[in-house]
């Protein structure tokens, strides 16, 4: 186990600001955990469990205690012909783990290539990308629970998946994420319904390398250098909306693009409100709607962390405005 004080968390948060913790404290093991949880210092501040902070917006410096995994490992834990599960630590990277998979010939998470984030904020988040969630995938969550102060194995259904969310997420501070088992195949059903991504592989021979392929190039043709730009991604999730509701602002924009959730309900893209309210472009201080993604707030070099937010707030009165619909954020402020 690793304790700083006073410590930087500029690699800790992909908006690239430099804010500071009072405590830094990264542990390896679940009996470090354990360790942790008896230190009365420690557990009379504030503290905030975080992965690689790239769904996190630090406002001002954290008077507390940030505490990280670094619990690694990828561990083969039962295989046969069709299936192989994996239980990994939540600190491996995440983009590294599907490069690994592909490598070795194991599908099911190719289609979530290049999403930034650590392996315990992939069974968070739930993410998702291009046709696919990781809870398609997932067997097990393996946690540590601060009240029980034990660990705690949650199967596929307690872990109460729906999109962009989880039982983590409602119950965040509560249970510390150590492992996720993946059940991945050996005989991959690939996931191709995007038309970018059959355009991306016309001509070209499909496997699980030539989609991750893909996959990476289109994220990067629309995405914003992160060692540039900081930047956490889409900042806002596509919002689910009553039928009735589609109906009504289809009569005004004609064009208005849709899917179908089921009978009551339709997902619009967040990317097309903003774009269509004015906001693609829009800045604030340092910070600015990216031109190429109107999902993407990016820090321009300078921008503080209440940039960020604000340019947020007036993104989300645009389109309330506009066309009655609440964007929310997939990025947890602190």
């Amino acid at each position: 186990m690793h304790i700083y004080e006073n410590y930087s968390l500029l690699k800790y948060n992909t908006f690239h600001l430099n804010v500071k913790t009072r405590w830094f404290v990264e542990y390896e093991s679940e009996e470090d955990l354990q360790k942790l949880q008896k230190d009365k210092h420690f557990c009379s501040k504030s503290i905030y469990h975080i992965g690689q902070g790239s769904n996190l917006l630090f406002l001002n410096n954290f008077e507390g205690t940030i505490v990280h995994s670094g619990i690694k490992g990828i561990e083969i834990i039962e295989e046969n012909k069709e299936y192989i599960r994996l239980k990994v630590g939540a600190s491996e990277n995440w983009d590294s783990f599907v490069s690994y998979c592909v490598d070795k010939g194991w599908g099911g998470i190719e289609n979530l290539s290049l999403i930034p984030g650590e392996v315990g904020a992939s069974a968070f988040q739930n993410i998702g990308a291009y046709g696919v969630e990781i809870s398609n995938v997932i067997d097990e969550v393996h946690t540590y629970s601060v009240i029980t102060k034990s660990k705690r194995i949650f199967s596929y259904k307690e872990c109460n998946y729906s999109y962009r969310h989880s039982f983590f997420k409602n119950s965040r501070g509560t249970f510390y994420i150590t492992h996720v088992v993946y059940r991945l195949s050996k005989k991959p059903q690939f996931k191709l319904d995007y038309d970018n991504i059959k355009f991306a592989l016309k001509g070209k021979e499909i496997n699980l390398s030539t989609i991750r392929k893909a996959i990476v190039s289109i994220r990067q043709s629309y995405l914003p250098n992160i060692a540039i730009f900081g930047n956490a991604g889409s900042f806002f999730t596509n919002p689910y909306i009553h039928i009735a509701h589609y109906e009504r602002l289809k009569k005004q924009y004609p064009s208005i693009p849709f899917y179908p959730i089921d009978k009551k309900t339709v997902k619009i893209p967040a990317a097309w409100l903003i774009e269509q309210c004015g906001g693609k472009g829009k800045c604030l201080g340092g910070a600015a709607i990216y031109k190429k993604q109107p999902l993407i707030i990016v820090n321009q070099g300078n921008a503080t962390g209440k940039d960020i937010a604000q340019l947020a707030e007036k993104i989300y009165s645009l389109v309330k405005d506009t066309f009655g619909i609440e964007l929310q954020t997939e990025v947890d402020y602190l």
